[in-house]
């Protein structure tokens, strides 16, 4: 672990590192927002494709979601722009450096609380093993908190071993509980 503030909690290879400039709250959708999506998606499922700005705008929009992304910094510490005040990247609202991670956090009302609910983790193959993905989910559990979540769940295949032993370390807990899906064919003609 790296003694550098600026470095991701839990990076463990400080000549590795992705340096976070910080883990952010997408506000707006941008092309560069939208690239960064199509370069993540495929590294989380090859089986759903990347999200289009419309439908990146919609999960910006409700108000049950909470989409977040991570930002890295050049080794050298700056932003990524190359030092000329621009867009060093993936664009957005914040950062100016690539977006390197991101994950989406539902939140929502039961008769029995606020739930929380981590989907979609996924960190950029450049940055993995750099603490992103640590980042991302800590700044997901203390915005749960804030919106009153009771407990906040996920799930992971069991052959990501590096993203279940993130969790472990994260705080969460193996349950003992069966998860069921019912796929459905999705319906074009919803107004």
């Amino acid at each position: 672990m790296s003694d550098d503030p600026r470095m991701s909690p839990g990076a463990t290879d400080p000549a590795a590192a992705v340096l976070i400039t910080e883990v952010e709250r997408v506000d707006g959708v941008d092309d560069g927002v939208v690239a960064a999506f199509g370069r993540l998606v495929p590294q989380l499922s090859s089986s759903s494709p990347p999200p289009s700005a419309d439908q990146l705008r919609a999960i910006v929009a409700s108000p049950a979601t909470v989409l977040l992304v991570a930002r890295a910094a050049g080794p050298d510490g700056d932003d990524g722009d190359g030092g000329d005040g621009g867009d060093g990247g993936d664009g957005g609202d914040g950062g100016d450096g690539p977006i390197v991670g991101s994950l989406t956090l539902a939140v929502f009302r039961l008769p029995t609380g606020v739930r929380a609910w981590i989907e979609d983790v996924v960190v950029d193959g450049s940055a993995r093993g750099t603490g992103v993905g640590e980042a991302l989910v800590a700044e997901a559990v203390r915005r749960a908190g804030d919106f009153g979540a009771k407990t906040v769940d996920l799930t992971s295949r069991p052959d990501r071993e590096a993203a279940n032993r993130l969790y472990l370390r994260a705080g969460f807990v193996a349950r003992e509980t069966n998860v069921y899906r019912r796929t459905l064919e999705v319906r074009t003609d919803r107004s």
